[in-house]
């Protein structure tokens, strides 16, 4: 299933160059906090709010590898979230929203609601 397919409307949020590779930053989309990161593979967006310290600060995390999925550490108590699912590797009963991200002319837009779980 393509999940941009089914995308109602776009937030521009940022120029390509503005996100250094390997990093993320926060946003705001439709009035919710939101972490979008830069990887080897593309843009990726999830929530920017850690269930397990809620606190927003995912945002800030390390972006990594473990058994091939592609996951943000929470820099709190450092639990993983799968940035293409959102859903976390130690307890997989907690998940975080995930959005929708396309390029268009070197600019990053994420969809204003997140991904149907």
């Amino acid at each position: 299933m393509n999940v941009k397919a089914n995308v109602v409307g776009w937030e521009d949020i940022c120029g390509t160059a503005d996100v250094v590779r390997g990093t993320g930053v926060a946003a705001r989309v439709n009035g919710m906090q939101v972490a979008l990161f830069h990887t080897d593979d593309g843009f990726f967006a999830v929530g920017n709010h850690d269930p397990f310290s809620d606190a927003n600060v995912l945002a800030r995390g390390i972006v990594g590898d473990i058994g091939g999925k592609l996951v943000v550490a929470s820099p709190v108590y450092k639990q993983h979230f799968c940035l293409h699912t959102g859903i976390c590797l130690e307890d997989m009963t907690v998940s975080v929203p995930v959005w929708p991200v396309t390029v268009r002319d070197g600019r990053i837009l994420i969809a204003a609601q997140p991904a149907a779980a």
